[in-house]
């Protein structure tokens, strides 16, 4: 699976982004896809996650009601919806695949396959 993240930019606190991450050379079919974030020198955080059949979601709690992730079948693409975005939502932000439970999902560990990074810059 190779995964294509977009979307990341520079915005002002209070304002929106919408992430993309687009597979290809598979499905994303069995698989939950997940959104990660990462700033230098810090481990890699959970975001949000989806289980594309079933379409059962989880959030970090400090994004809970800001952030929406969400699939589109057609288009084989995940996206992560950021609304309200503050100065500590900036980071380089990873879509990731892997086969998961709800006890491992919001584990990087349990993902194979990772996207390059967006980076969101949230100026305060």
């Amino acid at each position: 699976v190779q995964l294509q993240a977009s979307g990341g930019g520079l915005v002002q606190a209070g304002g929106s982004l919408r992430l993309s991450c687009a597979a290809s050379g598979s499905t994303f079919s069995g698989y939950t896809v997940a959104w990660f974030r990462q700033n230098p020198g810090k481990d890699r955080e959970f975001v949000a996650s989806i289980r594309w059949s079933g379409g059962n979601t989880a959030y970090a709690d400090s994004v809970e009601g800001r952030f929406t992730i969400s699939r589109d079948y057609a288009k084989n693409t995940v996206y992560l919806e950021m609304n309200s975005l503050r100065h500590d939502d900036t980071a380089a932000y990873y879509c990731a695949v892997g086969r998961t439970i709800a006890t491992t999902r919001r584990n990087s560990r349990y993902y194979d396959w990772w996207g390059q990074g967006t980076q969101v810059t949230v100026s305060s």
